[in-house]
């Protein structure tokens, strides 16, 4: 059974490099919380810090939330990060190592998509981003 002492699930409003430092350390605890230890926890607050980041950079706002996940027996985290911002109107392109429409190295999606053990993405050009990406401990 779960601990009672990191919620079950947390949301973390992205609008500021701030947020992204707060949902980053928000995300060890969960992940803490799951059994995961070491440079696993250090990957998840990667994944989670990617994905902040390109909220702040793309949309403009958004909420990434971080969930105890369980499922046949695993026991994991899920990250859940949503924006209402532009949208992806390439996603093939925009999950290529590196592109990037904003000067960057390109390696936020693919980066986090190669991070974690489960990643999937929906963007709707005009209406935003959704990106569910899941670790299962080992």
């Amino acid at each position: 059974m779960w601990g009672a002492h990191v919620p079950v699930e947390i949301r973390v409003p992205i609008y500021t490099e701030q947020d992204i430092v707060a949902a980053r350390q928000l995300g060890r605890a969960v992940a803490e919380q799951a059994g995961f230890v070491g440079s696993q926890l250090t990957v998840i607050a990667t994944a989670i810090s990617e994905l902040a980041r390109n909220i702040v950079t793309y949309a403009v706002s958004g909420e990434i939330t971080i969930s105890l996940a369980e499922q046949t027996g695993r026991r994991g985290v899920l990250i859940l990060a949503r924006d209402q911002g532009p949208g992806i109107q390439d996603l093939a392109l925009a999950m290529r190592d590196g592109y990037s429409t904003s000067n960057s190295l390109g390696m936020g999606l693919p980066g986090t998509r190669r991070l974690m053990d489960e990643f999937e993405i929906a963007s709707v050009v005009g209406e935003g981003t959704t990106v569910t990406a899941r670790m299962w401990r080992s």
